[in-house]
């Protein structure tokens, strides 16, 4: 019985320390909605991708691979601010809505075409989970992908 008491206590306070360790990171360095939602006038595409507090190996490989693809094949696009990639942890105070606005349930890519300042088309890039294992051909798909947005923002 005694036992039982001590590991409910320990059980407890380590609760009670998770919590309050999980509610000081979040706060960290988390900028606003408003910084990171803010659209230039214009048209453009916006490359996000998104990720929570945990990430295993596969998950940083698509983040690298989408931003190395992007990197690699929109140069151009990426200097004139046609094209912009942004890194989005859904768990950061402020940034739980994409995960409303996009439906999201897992490690994404998401490609946001914004016409005068809104938002008139996006997509879930969700074969990047089937193709993280070749690169090449995960390139492909997002640039081809990313291609697509940057015609229609013409």
């Amino acid at each position: 019985m005694m036992r039982k008491c001590l590991f409910m206590m320990v059980s407890f306070l380590f609760f009670i320390g998770a919590v309050f360790a999980l509610g000081a990171a979040s706060k960290q360095g988390t900028p606003a909605r408003a910084d990171i939602a803010t659209p230039a006038q214009g048209n453009r595409v916006t490359a996000y991708y998104f990720h929570g507090n945990f990430r295993c190996y596969t998950c940083h490989t698509m983040e690298q691979y989408s931003k190395e693809a992007i990197q690699a094949n929109f140069k151009d696009a990426l200097s004139s601010g046609k094209l912009e990639f942004k890194v989005i942890n859904v768990e950061d105070r402020g940034n739980e809505h994409f995960t409303q606005d996009y439906q999201l349930y897992t490690k994404s890519l998401v490609l946001s075409l914004l016409k005068d300042g809104k938002e008139i088309k996006s997509k879930n890039l969700t074969k990047i989970w089937e193709y993280v294992r070749n690169k090449q051909r995960f390139f492909d798909y997002v640039s081809e992908e990313v291609n697509n947005f940057l015609k229609e923002a013409q």
